[in-house]
């Protein structure tokens, strides 16, 4: 049954007021205009819907049974109007970040904590996973916003991508490597020594593995592991050098419990990233956290 819904919103406030005269001047249209709304969704319905008075109008039993069903339609527009007003005001909503653990810890909580000030009453949903990971649930709209640390032709897809933060990464070694420290050494000959890396589901791995690609430098880790802080602490007692970003040891190394080796050969420098899939609407909320950056 094809009913324009204007129809309903005249027969709700007429139902309201129980009188055509005030559902006008509520309406902002003549009393005539109202009745003549009634009459034609009486017609479609094919059922009377008032017992109409001088002044006044009563619900029949079947406008009465209608009256119900549009009045909880009205209220539930109402409350969706509200809601919409609350996002727009930023009195509600959320916004769906994916990112690594050493991504969080070490470059998102100066923003996470930006936004929460700001925005109170925004809820941060935070998803941990590698970066390989993020990118996937960026494109299947699990989430909104991804921040990986990649190399850029991996970025493959229908993806804005907003760099943030410049990493270098690092060779560092506890006091048991004293003897390298101060000294420059090639990467060949640093392969000879036992090394503790990250697994290589991580993109840190997959960067130190281009990197000893491109130097034709083969090693087997002694320790592979899935968490940076472990693979700190692991260094700093000795069991291995290891390859971290340098902006995850700052504190071991104001503590001189690690010390970073100094390379001949070049270690360049990768992009953390803000990405978001073109493909999906942004919601204001999580427009608001990108202006952060």
């Amino acid at each position: 049954m094809d009913i324009n819904f204007e129809l309903y919103k005249v027969f709700y406030y007429a139902g309201k007021y129980q009188n055509f005269s005030q559902a006008a001047d509520h309406l902002y249209i003549s009393q005539s205009a109202v009745s003549q709304s009634i009459k034609q969704l009486e017609t479609k319905l094919n059922t009377q819907l008032f017992v109409r008075h001088t002044k006044k109008i009563k619900f029949t039993p079947g406008g009465e049974a209608l009256f119900k069903h549009i009045e909880q339609a009205y209220y539930a527009i109402k409350a969706g109007e509200r809601t919409i007003q609350s996002i727009q005001d930023l009195q509600y909503g959320e916004v769906k970040i994916a990112a690594s653990d050493t991504i969080c810890k070490y470059y998102l909580l100066p923003y996470l904590k930006e936004f929460h000030q700001q925005y109170p009453h925004i809820k941060i949903h935070i998803t941990n996973r590698p970066s390989p990971v993020c990118m996937e649930l960026l494109k299947s709209g699990v989430v909104d916003i991804s921040v990986v640390n990649m190399l850029n032709h991996e970025i493959d897809g229908p993806f804005e991508i907003r760099p943030f933060k410049s990493i270098q990464d690092a060779f560092i070694a506890g006091k048991a490597f004293n003897a390298l420290k101060g000294k420059k050494i090639s990467l060949e000959a640093l392969a000879n020594y036992p090394f503790l890396l990250l697994e290589k589901n991580s993109t840190t791995r997959r960067f130190f593995d281009n990197l000893l690609e491109k130097h034709k430098v083969t090693l087997i880790p002694e320790i592979e592991l899935d968490s940076i802080d472990l693979l700190i602490e692991l260094t700093k007692i000795g069991l291995g050098i290891s390859y971290v970003m340098e902006d995850t040891i700052k504190d071991a190394l104001r503590q001189d419990d690690l010390f970073i080796i100094e390379l001949l050969d070049h270690i360049p420098t990768r992009q953390a990233v803000i990405i978001t899939n073109r493909q999906m609407p942004v919601p204001l909320s999580v427009q608001k956290f990108l202006e952060l950056f």
